[in-house]
């Protein structure tokens, strides 16, 4: 399973934004950012739509199963 805190602080690192930035773009505060990156705290939709945009990135959301990525990634084309 992928980490919500764990892309979003990838992707902050990536676009060379501080926690304390990001969190003025999402409208939300740096404490908060730091929980969600240390998997303390689990963002909302809402917040993790906010961080998204604030990072020029797209939230998706993926409902595939384990085994369904796990056939997929063997099919060879």
């Amino acid at each position: 399973m992928i980490n919500a805190g764990e892309v979003v602080k990838a992707w902050r690192i990536r676009r060379g934004v501080s926690q304390a930035r990001l969190a003025e773009l999402a409208g939300t505060g740096q404490a908060a950012i730091s929980r969600i990156e240390s998997g303390r705290d689990l963002p909302t939709l809402a917040l993790l739509g906010r961080i998204a945009a604030a990072l020029d990135c797209e939230l998706t959301i993926d409902f595939t199963s384990d085994s369904e990525r796990t056939c997929a990634s063997n099919v060879r084309t």
